[in-house]
């Protein structure tokens, strides 16, 4: 899906950027809430040994303070996700691959073609359900790999096509 661009983006305005798709927020969705159930549950720990009697927490208010602080995070985070989904993004320009992602630290990676030295597709078994994969661009640098997650498989497989034909064209003149 196109994206508009933004007069504060670190990118040239004549750029088409496309968004990953809407069901990674799901992904993304579920991954936060599993997390946020789990580091929940460990921060409790302590009141639960109080409330069995094993421990003495002395006043016992303070041992729900690190649980109430965990969960707020976490819904605050949960409530971030889909605007952070929708930040994450690509462009394709005629010599180089341009990736976007953040919200309020935003990060922009240019691929030149020609450094490409390989596209690889992957996926696990929550993407795989939702039909989705992250396509990694591998360049000679390891500091400049890039990741594109949220891709309908079908893109990822379209894009990894046609950025390794333009890595190959690319390459020839060097």
């Amino acid at each position: 899906m196109p994206a508009t661009n933004d007069p504060h983006e670190l990118s040239p305005a004549e750029l088409t950027w496309h968004r990953v798709s809407p069901r990674y927020v799901t992904v993304r969705v579920l991954n936060r809430v599993v997390a946020t159930v789990i580091w929940t549950a460990i921060a409790s720990v302590p009141v639960l040994l109080a409330l069995l009697g094993v421990w003495d927490g002395g006043g016992q208010w303070w041992l729900w303070l690190p649980p109430a602080v965990v969960l707020v995070w976490g819904v605050v985070q949960l409530c971030l996700t889909p605007r952070r989904v929708r930040a994450i993004g690509y462009a394709q320009a005629p010599t180089e691959l341009w990736l976007r992602k953040g919200l309020f630290f935003r990060t922009v990676t240019v691929v030149p073609y020609g450094r490409m030295q390989y596209v690889e597709i992957s996926t696990g078994p929550v993407l795989n359900a939702f039909g989705l994969a992250s396509l990694t661009l591998h360049t000679a640098s390891a500091s400049t790999d890039a990741v594109l997650p949220g891709l309908p498989r079908e893109e990822a497989d379209r894009l990894r096509e046609q950025l390794t034909e333009r890595g190959e064209a690319h390459m020839v003149g060097l």
